[in-house]
């Protein structure tokens, strides 16, 4: 179950990299709801974040967490915000995804 809790946690770290991405593009009373979508995302991440380091090693929890972010968020980035999708980045960003599946392999 914490093993999910994670992925929770680290979807909603991209969910608030997102919304920090909306902020951005927009002005006025749409560009608060993205920073109040922000902080809602940045408060369930942190807590389900919390609520898995208690039984995962901090390590390989945020580790995980954080590579769920920053793999969601290229992704997010190279499909909703049109940034490049070049053989390099795809490369690391693979490499990456391969890393957090073996930390969960190697984790009790």
């Amino acid at each position: 179950m914490n093993w999910i809790l994670l992925i929770i946690a680290g979807l909603f770290e991209v969910g608030f990299a997102a919304c920090l991405g909306k902020a951005k593009e927009t002005t006025g009373i749409e560009s608060t709801y993205w920073y109040v979508g922000f902080f809602i995302c940045l408060g369930i991440s942190m807590l389900l974040l919390i609520k898995v380091t208690q039984q995962l090693p901090i390590g390989t929890a945020y580790a995980i967490w954080t590579g769920i972010g920053a793999v969601g968020t290229v992704l997010l980035g190279i499909f909703i915000f049109n940034e490049p999708a070049t053989f390099w980045r795809l490369f690391f960003i693979s490499t990456l995804i391969v890393s957090i599946v073996g930390l969960k392999v190697v984790s009790h």
